[in-house]
């Protein structure tokens, strides 16, 4: 190559940002090919079609800017996973050396390679004690696809194969194929499921603020939703009953904490009937809630994890289900594990996730969390809401939090139109340019983990004058 065709070739920074911009759609013509070729996850593509879907551009730290320009501070880490932040080098690099050395093999045909290998033994020293184990996947829905087929091969080794229910929560999350689609327990996810996989059912959810009727504390509370399970074991018998799964909060059901009691009276249960205790960790792992398992904040030992989002930072798809000891040893040492999918362990993914929790561990990431961003997140909202007309509770830790938005915050009445209000406040959100979710007539916190307090005070500044604008709109300010 020539000197002359080498210039042309490798252009200076600056053209080739101007060459990127003079290729770039305008507003109108991203949304009008949008509209004409995407359909959305969880979406009323009419209306959105109608209003026209905003345009995320790039990202930085806890910011996104839109295609007009538009700065918008990030207050759900993406969707829970970007804990590191966006726009970190080392993540991009990792992926890019990996693509170079080894794009891709999968882990079948007994074969392996170094990135998986590295993850594998990095989640070890992460994970408690008994977690020696992985399984690999693309997302928490596969996870928990995989929980299942994990689970009924351990009480097949065990001699025990009428052990096959799985009992799960109502309006808890797990996840969109169909098997994950069942576990969780979402009305409206279940009415356009035809098909469901056999044998899993529900209890209530631990919800005090929205289902605790009459003189109860919380923690009796706690303790009654909690003793469901033990009802629910004996009706279906003991002898069939494999597993009780559930996420340590609830996230996409609306940052519902449970009441103290609550963990410690599920895992009583479980050990006296031996029902395999599954903790969904998609959204709780990886130092959202201060620890780097949210299990670990609530105090119960679980014999299964379910893990994705944060363990990449979401820079790269990648699911994984950790393992116990005692599970692990039985399904290997008996026999083939008929499960896997073409990207278990993908080595850029792999090596994407091992940059990540290195971030996440060398620079005292969690722990920062854990002594400093989180408590000082927890009081400003608490310092801000408390007493506000329309927020009934603020539930959370670490960098987690609800916002339950009631008609009468002191008796515990949630509107009665509870999702066109949190709708109203979404949008009022989302012109402030927060990202603030709404599950229903809960707002959602849950910002990038690397999240500074000038930072938090900025997300909550948005959040309450959002939420102040949703209350005068209703006639309660």
């Amino acid at each position: 190559m020539s000197y002359r065709q080498e210039a042309a070739f490798i252009q200076p920074a600056a053209a080739q940002a101007q060459a990127a911009r003079s290729t770039a759609r305008s507003t109108a013509e991203y949304r009008a090919l949008d509209a004409a070729h995407h359909i959305h996850p969880f979406s009323d593509m009419g209306a959105l079609n109608r209003a026209g879907s905003r345009v995320i551009v790039k990202a930085e730290g806890v910011y996104l800017w839109d295609s007009e320009g538009n700065q918008i501070i990030d207050g759900m880490a993406g969707l829970w996973c970007v804990n590191i932040g966006y726009g970190r080098k080392e993540l991009a690099d990792a992926a890019y050396r990996q693509m170079q050395e080894l794009p891709f093999y999968n882990t079948f045909f007994k074969t392996t390679h170094p990135p998986v290998i590295e993850l594998s033994a990095l989640l070890a020293e992460i994970a408690p004690a008994p977690f020696n184990h992985f399984f690999y996947c693309n997302s928490g829905s596969e996870g928990n696809d995989t929980v299942l087929r994990i689970v009924h091969q351990y009480w097949l080794t065990q001699k025990q194969p009428a052990k096959k229910y799985v009992i799960s929560r109502r309006n808890g999350y797990h996840g969109s194929t169909i098997a994950g689609g069942t576990l969780g327990g979402m009305g409206y996810m279940h009415e356009q499921m035809p098909s469901k996989v056999e044998h899993i059912v529900h209890i209530d959810q631990p919800y005090f603020f929205g289902e605790a009727g009459g003189d109860l504390t919380s923690e009796e509370f706690g303790l009654a939703r909690a003793q469901q399970l033990e009802a629910k074991i004996l009706e279906l018998g003991a002898d069939n009953v494999a597993a009780f799964i559930g996420e340590p909060f609830q996230g996409a059901g609306g940052v519902i904490f449970p009441p103290s009691t609550y963990w410690p009276e599920i895992q009583r249960i479980c050990r006296k009937y031996d029902v395999l205790l599954v903790a969904d960790e998609v959204i709780g792992g990886f130092g959202r809630t201060g620890e780097w398992f949210a299990h670990q904040h609530f105090g119960f030992e679980p014999d299964l994890l379910t893990l994705a989002k944060g363990l990449t930072s979401g820079y790269v798809p990648m699911g994984a289900v950790a393992i116990h000891d005692r599970i692990a040893k039985a399904i290997v040492e008996n026999g083939e594990f008929n499960h896997g999918l073409t990207y278990s362990g993908h080595p850029v993914a792999a090596a994407v996730a091992v940059a990540n929790l290195k971030l996440l561990r060398d620079g005292g990431i969690v722990e920062r969390v854990k002594a400093d961003t989180g408590p000082y997140f927890q009081q400003r909202l608490r310092e801000t809401f408390e007493g506000h007309p329309i927020v009934g509770e603020i539930a959370g830790t670490g960098l987690v939090a609800g916002l339950q938005l009631a008609q009468d915050p002191q008796r515990r009445q949630r509107f009665a139109n509870g999702g066109d209000v949190g709708t109203i406040c979404r949008d009022f959100c989302f012109s402030g340019n927060l990202i603030m979710r709404a599950t229903g007539d809960r707002m959602l916190l849950s910002p990038p983990l690397v999240v500074s307090r000038q930072e938090i005070d900025e997300i909550v500044s948005k959040a309450k004058h959002a939420i102040d604008a949703t209350a005068q709109q209703l006639g309660h300010s």
